[in-house]
């Protein structure tokens, strides 16, 4: 299982919210390069960063925070936060972002949304799909759609969507742990049975699922192993590494065991 840490953007500054709710605004560092750097250093290849000055404003604002960290380190960077439009995608994607996820753009406009997945490829695109009470969130977690969780993802899915992010709302930052439960579903309800044909003309068949990345409510490093178990084929922690409630140190020998397992 992939582990990738979140770094949160408002104001060029790293910051943690709860539940999404920009009032709970807290800043851990003004330098979000140093933080990105200091993940490279233990070890760590991947990179969660969220504009979310741009998910408010609904355009991308943050992109030279992420050029720098592109720019200064070799972490594989999955950008999401305000990506609208097609000037948006082009602006992430030349700033050094390796993926990008989109959210809201999935749920308000998904001919352009398909357009970017048919464009750039089913392994530069993730979806987000981001709920509260299994409801699909958009612009930034404030609004609710009528859109219900696994649907959504399902129909995504059937479109080629291969990497999904999942965050349950109720339990983003507050360090109660993910929601172990759902994720479980969600893998269950994505899994499907394909046919495929090898070289020699053979059929086999091959059960298929989604690339699920699990977001949210990570408390503890005992959390890691049981995500890995349910099938999450990533787990993207924030404010649980902020809160020294998971050390860089743990991350790096759990990366570090998987690599030579």
């Amino acid at each position: 299982m992939r582990i990738i840490p979140a770094i949160d953007i408002i104001e060029g500054k790293c910051v943690r919210l709860s539940k999404g709710d920009y009032s709970t605004k807290k800043v851990y560092n003004e330098n979000p390069t140093e933080v990105a750097k200091e993940f490279e250093g233990h070890g760590i290849q991947f990179l969660h960063l969220v504009d979310l000055d741009g998910a408010k404003s609904k355009h991308i604002v943050n992109h030279k925070i992420l050029e720098g960290i592109a720019t200064k380190t070799n972490l594989k960077i999955d950008f999401g936060g305000g990506l609208k439009t097609n000037e948006d995608l082009h602006v992430a994607f030349e700033s050094g972002a390796s993926q990008i996820t989109g959210g809201s753009i999935a749920v308000k406009d998904k001919d352009t949304f398909l357009g970017w997945l048919k464009t750039y490829g089913t392994d530069k695109i993730i979806l987000g799909a981001d709920a509260k009470d299994e409801k699909v969130a958009v612009s930034g977690w404030q609004e609710e759609s009528n859109q219900d969780l696994l649907p959504f993802i399902k129909s995504y899915q059937n479109k080629g969507i291969k990497y999904v992010v999942c965050t349950d709302i109720s339990k983003d930052g507050m360090l109660e742990g993910p929601a172990f439960e759902l994720y479980k579903r969600i893998l269950a309800k994505t899994k499907k049975l394909e046919t495929l044909v090898t070289g020699s003309g053979v059929e086999d068949k091959e059960v298929i699922g989604i690339n699920l990345i699990a977001s949210g409510g990570i408390s503890s490093f005992d959390e890691l192993p049981k995500l890995a178990e349910l099938g999450c084929e990533g787990t993207i922690i924030g404010k649980a590494i902020y809160e020294n409630r998971i050390s860089l140190k743990q991350l790096e020998q759990y990366i570090l065991g998987n690599d030579q397992g």
